[in-house]
C-alpha cells in the first residue's frame, strides 16, 4: 500500500474521531469551504454508484488498492486543503473525457469527494462518470 494510501487512512481515523495524530496528513485547512460549496445538498442515492461512509472507505482503501481518489471541489476550495494523493478534478470540468485523462479503464474504482453532505460536487461528478460508462464509482 503507498504511503498517501496510510496518510488518507490516518485521515479517515481523525474523521472518526480515533486520534489528533493524523491532522498533518492533510495539506492545509481541508475543512474550508466556499460559498459555492456549501449551496447544495448531496442527494440520497445515485443508480449505479455507491455512496460510503468514513468506515467503508477504509475498507474499500484496503480491498481496492488501485483506488483513484477524485477531488470534485473547485480549486478555491482544493487551494484550503485536500487529501493528499487525490486528483484535482472539479465537477465544474469533469467530462468524459476528462474522465479518460485521469481513469483510462472505465472499471477501475474511483472515489469521487467534496466538502461533506452540503457540497453536491462529488455526487454531480460521480453521475457524469456513470453518464460515461465507468462501472466502479463511490462517492464520499
Amino acid at each position: 500500500m503507498s504511503l498517501h494510501r496510510y496518510h488518507f487512512l490516518f485521515l479517515i481515523a481523525l474523521i472518526l474521531g480515533w486520534g489528533c495524530l493524523p491532522v498533518a496528513l492533510v495539506v492545509g485547512n481541508a475543512s474550508a469551504s466556499s460559498p459555492e460549496t456549501a449551496k447544495v445538498a448531496s442527494p440520497e442515492d445515485i443508480p449505479g454508484t455507491t455512496k460510503i461512509n468514513a468506515e467503508e472507505l477504509i475498507e474499500l482503501m484496503w480491498a481496492a488498492p488501485q483506488l483513484t481518489l477524485i477531488d470534485s471541489r473547485i480549486m478555491s476550495d482544493r487551494n484550503e486543503g485536500f487529501i493528499e494523493g487525490s486528483i484535482s478534478l472539479p465537477n465544474t470540468v469533469t467530462s468524459c473525457g476528462a474522465l479518460e485523462v485521469v481513469l483510462s479503464d472505465k472499471s477501475t474504482p474511483a472515489l469521487f469527494y467534496c466538502n461533506g453532505i452540503k457540497c453536491g460536487r462529488s455526487a454531480k461528478a460521480a453521475q457524469i462518470a456513470i453518464d460515461c460508462g465507468y462501472n466502479q464509482i463511490y462517492w464520499f
